[in-house]
């Protein structure tokens, strides 16, 4: 079963645009998992614009289902955050400072020695690591060496391809990116652009999916349908 995990990023977004705490961004963590998300995932950046690292501690303490957490681990202050809250798993991702929102994989050839020494200080945490990848073998099979123990396969490209109505030229290279993975012996997550529109072509295709991460679109989503039924809704397209 590939599960759901819910990004709550934009909830924070919303609340710091008014200040105070409306959305209250632990309820919206703790009504993802009521609705039926298989857990949650927060992306903490150094300035936090969104979701707060006090967030993140706050939510750690009550999450029920699986924690996720990502960011650069370039930042000491984001790897001390990891390591002090320990959730089920940390997503690398190679963000720039400031970025607007994550746009690329890492290049685990010119960063695999990086890659290697930073995996391994959370695998001694006993903290599952997946990296950021985009759908190319040759990274796929530079994953492989660092150490992590699965991939996110990031997929901004399949979004843009597939809204085009080349369905298959969209999910062909997540394809073979995902069964050099799976061959490899990594799990594989997915993310970035994933909708109600475009999730279940990308899981039938791709049937050994471990975990979508969602966050934009499920949220904006839950401004029309309801937040409860557009979980339910995501879930329904995993199945």
């Amino acid at each position: 079963m590939t599960k759901l995990s819910v990004n709550i990023n934009k909830f924070a977004t919303l609340r710091n645009s008014r200040g105070g705490n409306n959305p209250d961004v632990i309820k919206a963590a703790m009504d993802a998992e009521r609705f039926g998300a298989d857990g949650v995932t927060v992306h903490p950046r150094p300035d936090e614009r969104h979701i707060r690292y006090d967030d993140t501690r706050a939510i750690r303490k009550i999450i029920t289902t699986e924690f996720n957490i990502e960011g650069n681990p370039t930042e000491q202050k984001f790897v001390d955050l990891v390591l002090e809250t320990k959730p089920h798993q940390v997503t690398l991702v190679p963000d720039a400072l400031g970025q607007l929102t994550s746009d690329h994989g890492w290049d685990t050839i010119k960063h695999r020695s990086y890659l290697m020494d930073i995996i391994s200080v959370f695998k001694k945490a006993n903290i599952r690591v997946s990296i950021f990848v985009d759908p190319v073998i040759d990274m796929v099979e530079g994953a492989a060496q660092t150490g992590t123990d699965r991939i996110e396969l990031y997929t901004e490209g399949y979004a843009k391809t597939f809204a085009s109505g080349n369905h298959e030229a969209a999910v062909a290279p997540y394809v073979a990116a995902a069964e050099r993975a799976k061959a490899l012996g990594l799990g594989i997550n997915a993310g970035h652009d994933l909708d109600l529109s475009n999730l279940k072509y990308l899981k039938q295709h791709i049937p050994y999916l471990d975990e979508v991460s969602i966050g934009h679109a499920l949220v904006c989503d839950a401004i029309y349908l309801g937040y409860e039924n557009t979980v339910q809704m995501y879930k329904r397209q995993l199945r």
